[in-house]
């Protein structure tokens, strides 16, 4: 799993959403989407836009934490096209590899 921790650095530095978004020209709402963690991806201009303007690296923004179950290699699981399956929500069609 990638823990996002743009706004634990936010707080720190004592920036609102709206500063870090003039600052870096990245739009409120995608700042938002990255601050609350409810993105899925994040462009690699945006994060190398965030760690200019926050004076930070890139791992002081986004940390990878293993996962409690292997999703890789033996345990993967694909939809029919061929997207890894949301294991949250069980949504797709399985087959296994």
């Amino acid at each position: 799993m990638i823990k996002n921790h743009l706004s634990r650095l936010l707080g720190e530095k004592r920036w609102s959403q709206a500063r870090l978004a003039r600052e870096t020209g990245i739009r409120p709402s995608t700042i938002c989407a990255y601050y609350n963690e409810f993105a899925d991806r994040i462009s690699l201009e945006h994060l190398d836009r965030i760690c200019e303007a926050l004076d930070c690296q890139v791992e002081d923004v986004l940390e990878y934490i293993p996962n409690k179950q292997k999703r890789t290699g033996n345990c993967l699981i694909l939809e029919e096209h061929g997207n890894p399956r949301d294991n949250e929500t069980g949504k797709g069609r399985l087959r296994r590899l």
